[in-house]
Parts: C-alpha cells; structure tokens; sequence
C-alpha cells in the first residue's frame, strides 16, 4: 500500500480523542447500538481500524488497498445520522471487500500487476448494495490473484498469493513457512484459498465480502475461525465481480458471528432483480432483505441433520482404484484429530435437539460406476488438463474463465488495461521480470486455448455432467431421500460438490486441531492449532434455514476466540 495513505491516517491518529467503545471483538448489532446511543461515530470506529491497520498490516499482508477516502466517507455518514437519516442496517459500518469486486472510487487490481492501479468505471451491484445500506468500504482485501485461476500444474500458485501484494498470513500464526521447499515466503499455516479472512479475523473492520467459485470463502472463513454465508449462486449480483465462470461464482459475507454474516448478506442481496445479472431472480430475498429474524436458538430441535459419512470423514475405496494413494488424499477420510471435532459437534447437535442421520452418504460419492462417481469426476487444470488431456475431467471452469472474463473486460469499456484474456497472457509475458506470473500461467493458457464455438457441446455436457454428479444425484438425493433439512461437512469439504449446482453453505467456528503438514516442521518450531469449523449445507435458496442451525449451532458452543499474535 502507498506509504502516503498511512502517513494521512497517522496524521488523522494523532487528533483523534481515546474512543470510549472498542472495535476489538464488537460486532455489527454493538456497533450500532453504540452509535444510536451517542458512545461512538463511525469516524471513531473507521480511526480505530485504520489504527490497526497501521499497526499490524506489515505482519499479515491482509491488504491491496486502503479507502483514501474512508474517513471522509464516515464523516458523512454520521452527518446523516445526525440529521435523522439512516440509510440501512450497516449504516457507518466499516466493511472490507475482496480486490476482485469493482468500486469506481477505489483501485480493483484482482491481484494481478496488468491491473495495477486500474480505477473502474463502475460500482459492481453488490457494492451500490452496500453503499445503500450505509456501509463505509474501508479496504480492499488481499486474493489469490484473480481468485486462483492463474496457476496450476506444473508448479501451482498458493492459495492467498498475487503478483501485486505477494503472500498474505493467517492471523492464528503469522509466521513464514521454514520448511525446505517451502521457505519462499508462503505461511506456515494457510490462509484458506482465495478470499483472506485474515483482516476480519484480526479486527481490522467489522466484515467482508469475499467470493466463493469453489471453495474460496469457506476454507478462509474455516481456516481463519470465521462465521461466513457461501450463497446460492445468483442470491447477490454478479455484475461488476472479476469472474471465473458464471456456473459457480458468488460474492458471499465473512464475518466474526453467523448475525452479523446474516446482516451483512441482506445488504449485500438486492431489492428486485439486477437486470445486469439474471440468475438474480433464482431466489426471492426475505422480508426487507433480513435474515435475522431467521436467527432463533432452538432452530435445531427437530432438525434432520445428514452425515455424509463415506469420502467427506471416513477413507473409501473409489471404484477402479487399484492402490491407494501416497499421503493423505481426499478419500482419506480425516485425521483423528478432525474426528473427534466433528463427534463432538454431533454431539453438540443431539444436546439441541436434532435428529442425526447417520450415515447419509452421498450417491454420488458411494457408486461403484467410475463413470457416475463424483470424486473420480475431477476439475479440469493445469497443463496436465490441456486439450487431448482433459477427457476424464470438466472443463467448465477453463471454458467459463475465457466466456466471462472476455465479456467482463468489456464491460470495462476503453479504461480495460487488456481487452481480452489473451492481451492479458500475453501482457504477463512481457512482465515476468517486473514480478508478474511467478507461478507461471498454466491455467490461463488452457482457459484461453477453449474455442467457444467449437467447444461449446463439450462444455455443456461437462455442466450437465457436474450438475447431475453433485446436485440430482448428489446433495438433492441425499437430502431428499433422508428427509433432510441440512448436511453436516467437516470444514470446508463439501465446498467443492456444494459449488458445482451452486448450492448454499453457512460455516461455524467450532475448534482447532495441530497444524501437521506433510513433511513435518522441524523439531522446535512450535507451530500453533489451525481452527477447524462445521458447515451446513442444502439446496437452493435455503439460506434462511441454514441460517439458523448455524445461529443455533454457534450459541450453543461460542468457539470463537481471537487471534493473540494481533491483540
């Protein structure tokens, strides 16, 4: 970030009085109340992140970019405070977004170096949202660069890396991995994928939107002790967020408890459906865009909550293996200290009165037909995925990545700094010594190599493939056949089967468990535990259900504590 903003901040610092209410910890409802009550502005509140901001930013590379204007921004919404005009639930909030979400007021880089300094013409729909509620965009967050899909195979680009900020570190221990092979700046405990959670975690705003393709808002919420909303695609607007494919993307809230996560996501969602996004009119928002009144702590009596037993917490057998895998792989089941969490979640569970289903495997994972069988049904990546190599794999993410960022660049307009994802590899290549595509661009070139005429059939066989495998014969049979209100996933393991029908998950902190990698840390190190959350997930438009098992779930544990590396 510029040195010049932290030296206008400081400046702001030094006259600011001692705040009589502390952001550390607060939630949304406490902020608020704190602000009807005359305790606190949102100027103090904005002074106060910024004043953790400058202190611990340099330990965690939570940031791409601080609002220049943010104060200013918090000073206009306590003038209308003041002259009786709120303007919605997150009025004078500060709230954080990922880089890869366009606010004309506000540097968008997506993390790349093509878009360095790049000023949009536009607010994206979910940020008009946010500016209606009365939220204060304070900072743009760190991403894997343009949300991960830029390198695979042969050599993949860590989850929380890019070009322009470099490697971000998890709050929990933001210590640098030491391991041979390991020690080029990546953290010694992940970040969780493409959306950083770090900054909400360490109390650096109230929240943040993130955005999710497959996985990228529940492992950082997971992996960063966060409540967060992965929600069905098409509940928040597209329009104005750096895609891969419009198949799976959504923006989605992150955030400290599931009520201000439920908060947040109503701001977020819009009144009537955005004209510029059409699958905005898949499902209808609650009354007046609030999901609190969902928020009830005996939502789990009487719920009927799966375990999906097979490939999601215990090793099985794929059809057709012949050996298993070296090390630990996906149909490994989880470690025993990952076990014995989710036992006692659903333990948890029973004590608040639902009604547990186990198993409830899923179809889809259980066949013995190769050919039907979810996990053996692989995202096509990388250069081992390239055309002639991509026949037991889907290529609806490399297909999806040339359709929609092609026709998000034009919407740029003749500000775009490249004009298609072609301009773009290219451009990458003529700045490989300025810092750009470290990792390579494995997986730009085999999204740019799709011809979107002659590959069209081939992508919509492979999306009806996905849909079938993870939803009809996936998540819907399994919830349908077990009368099911949600399906419990360890973490964030159901991320990637929820993603492909584009289904909901709402993710509670729960525990942590030994941060173990594979080769060990030496001796010594003393690595600190990895939190370890639950998800729910159902099918479409069940936001408010999930909701509130989750609510339940977290007021029945309250496992949240706060990072002590950033106190």
């Amino acid at each position: 970030m510029q040195r010049s903003l932290f030296l206008l901040f400081a400046s702001c610092l030094q006259a600011a009085p001692a705040a009589p209410f502390s952001v550390l910890e607060a939630g949304i409802p406490q902020m608020r109340a704190a602000m009807e009550k005359g305790q606190v502005t949102s100027r103090d509140l904005v002074i106060q992140y910024l004043t953790r901001i400058a202190t611990y930013e340099n330990k965690l590379h939570a940031i791409v970019t601080v609002n220049a204007h943010a104060i200013q921004e918090a000073e206009e919404r306590d003038r209308e405070r003041a002259q009786g005009r709120l303007r919605g639930p997150l009025h004078g909030i500060p709230i954080a977004l990922k880089d890869n979400i366009l606010t004309r007021d506000i540097v968008t880089t997506g993390g790349a170096l093509a878009f360095e300094g790049y000023l949009p013409p536009y607010d994206a729909t979910l940020v008009k949202n946010l500016r209606a509620a009365g939220a204060v965009i304070i900072a743009k967050t760190t991403l894997s660069e343009l949300a991960n899909w830029v390198a695979g195979a042969p050599m993949p680009m860590p989850a929380n890396y890019n070009a322009a900020r470099g490697f971000a570190y998890n709050p929990y221990d933001p210590r640098k991995d030491p391991r041979d092979g390991s020690a080029d700046g990546r953290p010694v405990m992940q970040t969780g994928g493409s959306s950083s959670g770090a900054g909400t975690a360490a109390n650096f705003w109230a929240a943040n939107v993130g955005s999710e393709t497959s996985g990228s808002i529940l492992s950082p919420a997971n992996q960063n002790m966060l409540a967060a909303v992965k929600p069905t695609v098409g509940r928040i607007s597209r329009y104005g967020v750096i895609p891969i494919t419009a198949d799976q993307d959504t923006a989605g809230p992150m955030a400290k408890t599931v009520t201000d996560a439920a908060i947040l996501l109503g701001a977020l969602e819009s009144p009537a459906p955005d004209p510029n996004d059409p699958a905005t009119k898949l499902c209808p928002p609650p009354a007046n865009r609030d999901y609190t009144p969902f928020l009830k702590p005996d939502s789990l009596k009487g719920a009927r909550i799966g375990i999906p037993r097979a490939y999601f917490y215990e090793r099985i057998d794929l059809p057709g293996s012949t050996a298993r895998r070296a090390g630990r792989g996906a149909n490994d089941g989880l470690t025993p200290e990952q076990t014995r969490a989710m036992s006692e979640a659903i333990e948890v569970l029973k004590q608040q009165g639902a009604i547990i289903v186990d198993p409830a495997d899923i179809p889809s994972i259980v066949t013995q037909d190769p050919a039907k069988n979810f996990a053996l049904w692989g995202q096509c990546s990388g250069l081992n995925n390239v055309k002639g190599r991509d026949a037991d794999c889907s290529v609806v993410l490399k297909y999806g990545m040339k359709r929609d960022f092609n026709a998000w660049l034009a919407t740029l307009g003749a500000s775009a700094p490249v004009k298609t994802l072609t301009e773009l590899r290219e451009w990458n290549m003529t700045h490989i010594q300025g810092g750009a595509i470290r990792f390579g661009q494995s997986q730009l070139d085999i999204s740019d190599e799709m011809d979107l005429q002659a590959d069209r059939t081939r992508y919509e066989s492979d999306r009806a493939k996905d849909i079938e495998l993870a939803g009809t014969h996936g998540i819907d049979e399994a919830m349908k056949a077990n009368k099911l209100d949600a399906i419990l996933f360890p973490g964030a393991n159901g991320a990637s089967i929820a993603a492909k029908p584009g289904y909901p998950t709402v993710i509670v902190p729960f525990a942590t468990i030994p941060n173990a990698p594979t080769p060990p840390l030496p001796a010594g190190f003393d690595a600190k535990p990895v939190p370890f959350g639950v998800s729910f997930t159902g099918m479409a438009c069940s936001e408010p259900k999930l909701l509130g098992l989750a609510y339940a779930f977290e007021q029945a544990t309250k496992k949240r504590v706060a990072p002590v590396a950033v106190p």
